[in-house]
């Protein structure tokens, strides 16, 4: 990775204090920022983005790609307020798909996201095909009725229930999921027009944190523009159930793991009222 220090340093030391891998040195104010094992660099970009005169010359971050950041245009922190506190699940969805470009919006939001180590190694798989839609809920149906069948074993029965008696109060949940869907109301997918699934390898020790703050961008993101989003709780909870990880395998995801999942679609409505929560309980130390 080549990284250097243009004449045009001040010498503030503002690359000094953000860097995470702590590659840029200088002995006190004012003196000579030098560099110190810069292939340990981890390529976040904090070091130009903090740089007030363009003086650090990145590899991976050529002048095109950098951009003066106008905070008279950030939203007000009222605004900002205003956006979550409208935000809510809206499962009353038109037929109408999502426009792509909305689309390619709130998965450019979500990749914006920080990641562990800034090691970006997330990916996204947007599915928009009703054939595959289709798919989905009926891979999460036939695994809740494989769940079902389990928990309603007389053999398992008597002493699951006393160890998580909780678990049986889903049975008729997933009973009736499978009846209305056989009636012709998927109540998975809710008639959403695209799924995202957020992944990352196997062996990545924080990808469910890292596509949580990415599935946070992209449920603002998809807000600010007016579009639903619903958190796909069923298809997460049938993907754990699953041992053969055969949903992997119907979206070409082999050694992948998936830590989110959101549908979209078009409200036939926006809510017109927003609703206060209860106070947070909040610990003073």
């Amino acid at each position: 990775m080549e990284i250097s220090i243009r004449e045009s340093c001040i010498r503030c030391g503002r690359c000094v204090k953000v860097c995470p891998s702590q590659i840029f040195e200088q002995e006190g104010a004012g003196a000579p920022v030098t560099l110190c094992n810069p292939g340990s660099c981890i390529v976040c970009g904090h070091c130009v983005a903090a740089c007030p005169t363009g003086s650090v010359a990145h590899e991976a971050f050529p002048p095109e790609r950098v951009h003066a950041a106008d905070y008279a245009a950030l939203p007000t922190p009222e605004q900002v307020e205003l956006l979550m506190a409208v935000r809510r699940s809206n499962r009353a969805l038109k037929r109408t798909p999502v426009p792509q470009e909305m689309l390619d919006r709130i998965v450019a939001a979500a990749d914006r996201a920080p990641t562990a180590s800034n090691a970006r190694q997330l990916g996204y798989t947007l599915v928009t095909d009703p054939e595959k839609l289709r798919g989905i809920t009926e891979y999460t149906l036939g695994v809740f009725g494989k769940l079902e069948k389990r928990l309603r074993s007389p053999l398992v029965r008597p002493w699951l229930s006393r160890i998580v008696p909780e678990v049986y109060r889903y049975v008729p949940v997933f009973e009736r999921l499978r009846r209305e869907y056989a009636e012709g109301r998927d109540r998975v997918l809710r008639g959403a027009t695209a799924v995202l699934f957020i992944h990352a390898p196997k062996e990545n020790r924080f990808g469910a944190e890292d596509a949580n703050l990415a599935c946070q961008n992209a449920s603002l993101m998809a807000e600010a523009l007016g579009v639903s989003q619903i958190y796909m709780g069923f298809v997460l909870t049938a993907l754990r159930q699953d041992r053969a990880a055969r949903l992997n395998g119907m979206l070409g995801l082999e050694g992948r793991r998936i830590c989110a999942a959101m549908a979209f679609g078009m409200p036939q409505f926006r809510y017109p009222n927003y609703i206060d929560r209860k106070p947070a309980e909040v610990t003073h130390l």
